[in-house]
């Protein structure tokens, strides 16, 4: 009698974590981009179920660009963009909302199992009120400055979401390290492009 009771238990158990897994699964989560991240087409490159939400701001933290490791290689090959805690400063953004089977893919983006980055909840203040969002916050910062592709892409992302002006323009006064060479933004531009191609298609065929 025990062991058939205890059985049922394991079922029940087993029943309760596969639909949990299946409500994590066909679940949301917002998350607040700051760097190359802000640019659309960058983001869905490993995380196509982003869905742009609103820009907003972070209070009391500030922008910057580096390593988490000094001299290290990575795929920009520059710094990249963390925010630090600091009194009376703010950093723009844009909010979306990912579905949670994107979840892995954006923290692998951000190195977080190689403690590159930790996530990080924040309070962003949006049109639509403040949104609590999942962001991440660089470790061990050194000081870096980005590659011009870095630095363009944060731009291009700032442009497209129409972030203020004046942001914007602190956003193009950031000094590069003048890096010439491939990158990640060749990526975002070949798939783009791909994009446009299959977009201009469906719009003759549909035309014909």
């Amino acid at each position: 009698m025990w062991c058939v009771s205890y059985i049922s238990y394991i079922f029940l158990i087993i029943d309760i974590y596969f639909l949990e897994m299946s409500a994590t699964s066909h679940g949301s989560f917002m998350y607040f981009a700051f760097g190359s991240n802000l640019l659309r087409e960058r983001l869905q490159l490993k995380n196509p179920s982003a869905s742009f939400v609103s820009t907003g701001r972070l209070k009391d933290y500030k922008l910057n660009f580096g390593l988490w490791e000094e001299h290290v290689e990575n795929s920009w090959h520059g710094g990249v963009a963390t925010i630090e805690s600091c009194q009376g400063e703010e950093v723009w953004g844009v909010v979306w909302t990912l579905s949670n089977e994107n979840l892995p893919t954006l923290d692998k983006q951000e190195g977080v199992s190689q403690g590159n980055y930790s996530p990080l909840e924040v309070s962003v203040e949006t049109d639509q009120g403040v949104k609590q969002c999942r962001t991440y916050q660089m470790n061990n910062f050194h000081a870096c400055p980005p590659s011009p592709q870095y630095k363009e892409v944060v731009c291009m992302g700032a442009a497209q979401n129409g972030l203020p002006k004046e942001y914007l323009e602190r956003l193009q006064a950031i000094q590069t390290n003048n890096y010439s060479g491939p990158s990640i933004l060749d990526q975002i531009r070949a798939t783009t492009s791909s994009l446009e191609l299959t977009e201009q298609t469906h719009i003759n065929i549909t035309s014909s």
